[in-house]
Formats: structure tokens, C-alpha cells, sequence
């Protein structure tokens, strides 16, 4: 797949409102159907004002510290275990209005507990006597009214017995659900008929929810309210409309004092940690009020997923010291790594540039016994690449091209889903494995090692933007013809920018013809109805009048831009964006970035 022809070989946007969390985690009411704002809203600048000077106070790594202040050196007595045994889930949970004082007399009180316990053992390995010297007694004589006061105590009172039946102990039970009406009943058939569809369009969903009166959730069931987060919860593709979602079903529970699975509090997290491609230190510090909330006032202990989550979002925000210590206290913890573990500290050395570092964690994820695929070969070549060693990660993935030849495996599955459900199995299949070395065996080879779209993204990015190597990019793109690897958007986008960036310069090999042919393509992949990942977005249109405006000249542009409008069906603000650059190009006589 050539839009080069011959080639000679020899030579998101703005932060999109960044309290939409934190709202979320302490609003003043249930969120009806207006309190979902539209996805381009603004928050006011007192509260923008309010987020930068919460994230700037105090560091995040002292919120991580603060957060595991009562599992601190007392393993008995940390704040990590529940007070008393409870079901995966929140006992009595507190509304947001009071979850300061809440956290706060948790606080009073577990630091009371402690000390009350460790004094216990101290009284009986050091002595009485030794206590009692801790203390100063200035020659105190007896009370002489000592005995007195004994012969007025008052009569032992009743008798009490603490219930041990399980609708005392929590309120409301598990099962606990309002009666419905004959509307309410209707609709609550309707959201358990779709909900048997775990991956049924979770807007439909979620709107068939919130036509229940308020406050909603307690009409369900609670089979119904775990099927309806998982459902919210698997999304292709996390943004800050499905974060509202979900979180929105959350807050109603928390409100309703109805608990939440250590599943559902991970997912919450993860949504608040990850729904922008790149988080900010806005994102990292929502995500560890979650986990701090999650363990302090649910009572809810974090495991290994858990903590892979703030790693993650610790890793892509760029704060690497606190990202070493939740690794940390994952290992204090004694929690098991998996496979999104190790392929995340792989990610992690990328992203500090430290390549050797890279190559150890791919090295230890093999040791522990996990099963290698094309996920866990795309991320060491992203890391490589993120470590300033391009040339190592083309190594890489020529063996990873070799391979697959040479095994004759069928391709990675291109669906989301199946890739999603791909790496669940194979966490499992390591379980199992370890136990079995023969088994593990059989497992590894019957793992997928191929290059698919990820891998050719990374490389064209590298080798168009960065590298200007033009031939080399004609190369992948042969090579996904090769494999028959379907083209996405993002490559034309990749492409683009390339032209604008290296073409028009003498010499160049980045040429106006050349360009014209990856537009043919371009055009006629956005017309092929089996491209669902070709069309045409704001980030494409705008590379490609740069483009043009670099290689071929500003006439040339306005055709392009007439040509765009005309079959480009983007939303007003996008298309007002993009009339603003097409105006700017005009005017500045635009010869490409840099």
C-alpha cells in the first residue's frame, strides 16, 4: 500500500474541564439530568481557581502519603483493614456533605484504637511498675473517700444483647429495594431487558436510568445496580462523557448509603484517573482522593489493580517519585504483580528515557512467568522510542515481523473487545501456568506475536514527524499491506504532518505530488464504508492545509479547504476551528511549523 508512488530509497485540545471530578466526588445534590453539562462546557474561574490552588498547596505525593497514614507501621491496627468483618463494600457510607468530618473522626478514631491496642501490649511485657515510673507521683497519699464512693455505685442496668442479624448490622441490606409503581416498574423491565446485553449502547442505558424518579437507585436491585455500572463501566474508548456517566450512578449510590464492590470503586478510579489521553497532576490528585475515600471511609482494602491504576496515571502525568511510591507500597503490601503491572513499568522507564531499564522490566515480566503477545511488544517499542533509541525499537520489531512469518499465526483480533477480553485471558492463563511450567509452555505458544495498527502508529509517528524518513515510512506502509493490516485515520493524520512539517524544501522528498496522492487516498479510504477508522476530524483537516499550504501553495489550500467543507459533517465548533486556521494560514502565508 504505496500513496507515494516511487520513492528513491538511496537518499484532546484544552483541558476539558478539569472539576468535572472533584465535582463529582463532593457534589451539594443528586446530579439530575441537567447536571451532566455538555461535553465543551466551562467551569467558572473561581473554581479553576479553587483546583490550582488545592493541586498547588500541598504535593501529591504527600496526598499518597496522607491517604496510607493509617496503614502505616502497625500492620494489626492499620487503617488498610476493616474495623469489623464486612462484605466487599460500603457499610453505612457518609453522604459528600459530611465526608471531612467523616474522614476526620475516622481518622480520631482508628488513631485512638492504635493507641489504646499498642498501650495493652506495652502493659503487659514492660511491667506495672515500670509504667507507673513513667510518670512523676510526688508522694500522693490514699483518698480517704475511696471506700466511700463504693458504697454508692448505682445498680448494674439491663442487660443488653447486641444483634447479630444482618439487617441490623447494615442498613440498608444488600438486597434492599424500594417498591415501584406502575410507570417505575415499567421502565425498571425495560433497563433489565437491555441489561442482559452487557455491552448494549451505555448512553441508552444511562438515560433509561435516570428516567426513574429520584433518587433512582434504590429501585434497583442489587443484581440490577452491578450490572448497570459493569455495563457504564465497559467502554471502548474512556472520555469525559462516560466518566460523568458512571460516576453520576455512583454518587446516587453513595447518597443512598448503598455500598460499592472493590470492582466498582477500581473503575471509578480508573475513569477519573485516565478519561484524558494524557492526565494532568488534576487527574492524579482526583484519582487518589478516590483511593483515599475508597479505603479511609468504605473501609474497602486496595489490591493489585487498584494500585496499578495510580501508577499508571502517576506514570503519564509525569510525577515518576510518586509513581515509586505507589510501586512502593504495592510491594510493602506483600500484592501480587500481573502482567498490566509489568507492562506498565516497562511504560514507565520509557517515559524517564531510561532504555536499559526498559529492557530489565520486559526481562522480569518474562521471569514471572507472563505470557508475551503483541501488547507487551508494542509497549517496549513505544519505550524504546519514548527513551531516545529509535533504532532499537526498529530491531524489535523486525524480530516481532519474523516471528510472525515464521509461526504463520493469524493476526491480533482488531476489535476493542476481544483485544480487551485477549488480555484478561492470558492474566489467567499466567495464574494457572506458574503452577504447571509444561502448561505455561503450551500457553506462550499459542500467543499472538504480529505486528498490528499500534505498532505501525508508533513507528510512522517516529519516522514521518520526528525522523522525516520518508522511505522508511513508504516501507511500514507496505508492510500493512503485507499483513493486511487495515488503515486507520490516524496514519493520514501521521502523514500530514510529515508534509507539513519536512516538505516544501529543496530537495525535500517530501513533495506537493506526493502529498496529492496520499489525499487520493485519503479521500477514497473516508468513502470505503469498511473504514470506520478513516473520517474526517478537526486534528486531520488542520494538518492537511498545512500541508498543502507548505508543499503546494495557498491556492491550492482554498481547493482543499472547499473540497473539506463540502463533505466534512464536524460539529460548528470544530468547523469554526478550523475556518479560524484556514484564515490564519491566508494570512501569514503559512510555510509550515518551525
Amino acid at each position: 500500500m504505496s500513496f507515494f508512488g516511487k520513492v528513491d530509497k538511496s537518499t484532546t485540545g484544552s483541558v476539558v474541564k478539569k472539576v468535572a471530578k472533584l465535582q463529582l466526588l463532593a457534589p451539594s445534590k443528586t446530579p439530575g439530568k441537567s447536571d451532566i453539562p455538555p461535553t465543551r462546557g466551562r467551569h467558572t474561574p473561581h473554581r479553576r481557581f479553587l483546583i490550582r490552588n488545592v493541586a498547588g498547596s500541598i504535593g501529591l505525593e504527600q496526598w499518597f502519603i496522607g491517604a496510607l497514614v493509617g496503614a502505616g507501621q502497625c500492620k494489626e491496627h492499620g487503617s488498610s483493614r476493616p474495623r469489623r468483618p464486612q462484605p466487599e463494600g460500603v457499610k453505612h457510607l457518609q453522604s459528600f456533605q459530611s465526608r471531612d468530618i467523616g474522614l476526620h473522626s475516622t481518622f480520631i478514631t482508628r488513631r485512638q484504637q492504635h493507641t489504646s491496642a499498642c498501650a495493652a501490649v506495652s502493659e503487659g511485657q514492660i511491667g506495672k511498675d515500670r509504667l507507673l515510673a513513667l510518670v512523676d507521683h510526688y508522694d500522693l497519699q490514699p483518698d480517704p473517700y475511696a471506700d466511700e464512693v463504693q458504697m454508692y455505685q448505682l445498680a448494674p442496668g439491663p442487660n443488653l444483647t447486641v444483634s447479630d442479624k444482618s439487617e441490623d448490622v447494615e442498613w440498608p441490606p444488600q438486597e434492599y429495594q424500594w417498591p415501584a409503581d406502575g410507570e417505575s416498574q415499567e421502565i425498571l423491565k425495560q433497563l433489565e431487558e437491555v441489561l442482559k446485553d452487557r455491552y448494549y449502547d451505555s448512553e441508552a442505558v444511562f438515560q433509561l436510568y435516570r428516567s426513574l424518579p429520584s433518587p433512582r437507585v434504590p429501585y434497583l436491585s442489587a443484581k440490577m445496580r452491578h450490572r448497570l455500572l459493569r455495563n457504564l463501566g465497559t467502554v471502548l474508548r474512556k472520555d469525559e462523557r462516560s466518566m460523568m456517566r458512571y460516576l453520576s450512578v455512583i454518587d446516587d449510590m453513595k447518597l443512598n448509603a448503598i455500598s460499592l464492590t472493590r470492582e466498582e470503586w477500581n473503575t471509578a478510579t480508573s475513569f477519573v484517573a485516565s478519561y484524558m489521553d494524557k492526565p494532568t497532576t488534576v487527574e492524579v490528585e482526583a484519582s487518589l482522593k478516590m483511593f483515599k475515600e475508597m479505603e479511609h471511609i468504605a473501609g474497602v482494602e486496595a489490591n493489585s489493580a487498584t494500585f496499578n491504576i495510580l501508577f499508571d496515571a502517576a506514570t503519564k502525568a509525569g510525577k515518576f517519585h510518586l509513581a515509586e511510591m505507589i510501586y512502593q507500597e504495592m510491594k510493602s503490601r506483600g500484592l501480587p504483580y500481573n502482567r498490566f503491572h509489568h507492562v506498565s513499568l516497562i511504560y514507565f522507564h520509557g517515559l524517564r528515557g531510561d532504555g536499559d531499564s526498559v529492557r530489565s522490566a520486559y526481562k522480569s515480566l518474562i521471569d514471572a512467568g507472563e505470557i508475551v503477545d503483541t501488547v507487551v511488544m508494542n509497549c517496549v517499542i513505544a519505550s524504546l522510542i519514548r527513551a531516545k533509541e529509535p533504532q532499537a525499537a526498529m530491531h524489535v520489531y523486525e524480530r516481532m515481523k519474523r516471528l510472525h512469518v515464521e509461526n504463520s499465526a493469524e493476526p491480533p483480533p482488531r476489535d476493542a473487545r476481544k483485544r480487551r477480553e485477549m488480555d484478561r485471558s492470558l492474566v489467567k492463563l499466567a495464574e494457572r501456568g506458574r503452577f504447571d511450567p509444561q502448561l505455561l509452555e503450551q500457553y506462550k505458544k499459542t500467543s499472538i506475536i504480529a505486528p498490528d495498527i499500534r505498532t505501525y502508529r508508533l513507528l510512522i509517528n517516529h519516522l514521518a514527524i520526528h525522523g522525516g524518513q520518508l522511505h522508511m515510512t513508504t516501507r511500514m506502509l507496505d508492510d500493512m499491506s503485507l499483513f493486511n493490516v487495515p488503515i486507520h485515520g490516524s496514519i493520514f493524520l501521521a502523514l500530514f504532518n510529515g508534509f507539513a512539517t519536512h516538505g516544501g524544501e529543496l530537495y525535500s522528498h517530501w513533495t506537493d505530488k506526493r502529498l496529492e496522492s496520499v489525499w487520493s487516498a485519503f479521500i477514497k479510504a473516508h468513502h470505503d464504508e469498511r473504514n470506520e477508522d478513516v473520517y474526517i476530524g478537526k486534528w486531520t483537516v488542520i494538518w492537511a492545509l498545512r500541508a498543502f499550504a507548505k508543499c503546494a501553495g495557498i491556492e491550492r489550500t482554498q481547493e482543499v479547504w472547499e473540497e473539506i467543507h463540502s463533505k466534512w459533517s464536524g460539529d460548528s465548533e470544530e468547523l469554526d476551528f478550523a475556518k479560524k486556521v484556514m484564515t490564519s494560514l491566508t494570512d501569514s502565508n503559512y510555510s509550515g511549523p518551525g
